[in-house]
């Protein structure tokens, strides 16, 4: 019999505990400063309990933006960033799985070295090639655009890397069979190798479109109109203002409305996110 470690379970659920607490205590102080007026947060002390104006803060940013800023309705800021995590997060698999496809399956001159440029590229992330990037898109025309906010950023040596290591694990007998089958090199890869890489597609999804979501750097070159803003963006402009003090009940309040699609984009698809990661057996 395995004697109980009573112990060792104790301090396990300590340490939880705490740490659940340091992570959650300042999504707690977001939730109760969006519930109270200006006046009660620029008194110097924070207040731990609910105020009263939690829903007209929440209806202020949502229907009428933070009039300081000249921003639009927080809803408007939400949705390109929506827009923008999507497309980069679609743009990414698609992309991805693609190369990795041709990378594996298809026999052509310089096939390993263009997979080690695609894999080089880990070393040039936006910030590094931000300035020609711009040049490329502005000359194109793409500035303040959902085009110019997508594009640049759905190259994923990343996720090529993760499809390649999967297309690896499929036993060469699946496309053997296929090909005894009849089916065509477009049919493998639609009936027979993406519902196996479901769960891959589930966790890059995760990553990137979270990647997507927070972008703060490439919104900030790529956009001059504010119809075209993030809500990560607007935070950050919202807290930098000269001359007055920001209003931070409407900070919270929009910091906390940013929180929500990432959320429930995690628990919605952790079970596939986990699988995608850990599982071994293919």
């Amino acid at each position: 019999m395995v004697e109980k470690q009573s112990g060792f379970t104790v301090a396990a659920h300590l340490v939880l505990v705490v740490g659940v607490v340091l992570i959650g205590f300042p999504i707690y102080v977001t939730v109760i400063a969006s519930t109270h007026p200006l006046a009660a947060l620029l008194q110097g002390r924070m207040p731990l309990l609910p105020g009263g104006e939690g829903w007209a803060n929440y209806a202020t940013v949502m229907s009428e933006g933070v009039s300081l800023s000249g921003a639009p309705p927080a809803w408007i800021l939400l949705l390109n960033s929506l827009v923008m995590a999507l497309g980069i997060a679609f743009g990414k698999i698609a992309i991805s799985i693609i190369a990795a496809y041709a990378i594996v399956y298809f026999r052509f001159p310089l096939r390993m070295t263009c997979f080690w440029l695609i894999f080089v590229t880990l070393m040039l992330p936006v910030e590094v090639r931000i300035l020609p990037t711009y040049k490329v898109v502005a000359d194109l025309g793409l500035l303040d655009s959902y085009a110019g906010l997508i594009i640049p950023l759905i190259a994923s040596a990343t996720g090529t890397f993760l499809f390649r290591q999967f297309f690896l694990t499929v036993p060469p007998e699946l496309a053997e069979a296929a090909r005894m089958d009849g089916a065509g090199a477009l049919r493998f890869f639609w009936h027979v190798l993406l519902p196996l890489a479901r769960n891959s597609i589930a966790a890059l999804f995760v990553i990137q479109f979270i990647y997507g979501w927070n972008q703060y750097l490439w919104p900030l070159v790529v956009t001059t109109k504010q119809s075209y803003y993030t809500v990560v963006l607007l935070m950050s402009r919202l807290v930098n203002v000269v001359d007055v003090a920001p209003r931070w009940n409407l900070i919270m309040a929009i910091a906390l409305l940013a929180m929500i699609p990432p959320v429930i984009v995690v628990i919605a698809m952790q079970r596939w996110f986990v699988k995608g990661l850990v599982e071994t057996e293919k």
